[in-house]
């Protein structure tokens, strides 16, 4: 079973471990954070908190019953009831659906603790994987977009909160 913990000053040691840990496998397959991304963590860290206050973004980690790290679950730009949604989940967890239950859980504190009404969200034509937790998850393709270069899609998904 997973969990979502909203980030907390806390998460800094952690989630920095989970991205370095995992930086070559993210890679694959969207655009490498570079290493400013690593070498600036704290404050990024410390930004990505202050936008959480603000109410601009929901940043969540995703976690196992033990309290392992095991992903990333975000909301980001909220505007006007909606959200871009992102995820990422690290190389150990992946293929045992993980990314969907977090989607999942997202997708219903989204409607429900966030009183947000949809969620958008991108991924490149050829992450297989990406797409079939959106749409597993109710999303559906929007439009065609480029995303870091690459074909891919935005996707839609309303009636949050269930």
């Amino acid at each position: 079973m997973v969990k979502l913990e909203r980030l907390r000053a806390d998460h800094a040691k952690a989630v920095l471990a989970f991205e370095v840990e995992n930086r070559n496998y993210f890679a694959r397959a969207v655009p490498d954070r570079g290493d400013a991304y690593f070498a600036g963590f704290d404050a990024l860290h410390e930004a990505r908190l202050a936008e959480q206050d603000a109410g601009i973004c929901h940043f969540h980690l995703v976690v196992n019953d033990e309290g392992r790290l095991l992903g990333r679950v975000n909301l980001i730009d909220v505007e006007d009831g909606s959200a871009e949604l992102g995820y990422r989940v690290g190389e150990r967890a992946a293929g045992k659906g993980v990314a969907t239950a977090a989607v999942a859980e997202v997708c219903r504190l989204a409607g429900t603790a966030y009183g947000l009404t949809s969620l958008v969200a991108v991924s490149t034509l050829d992450n297989l994987a990406s797409r079939t937790v959106l749409e597993r998850n109710s999303f559906t393709v929007v439009e065609k977009t480029p995303v870091a270069g690459r074909p891919g899609v935005r996707y839609r998904r309303a009636r949050l909160g269930h």
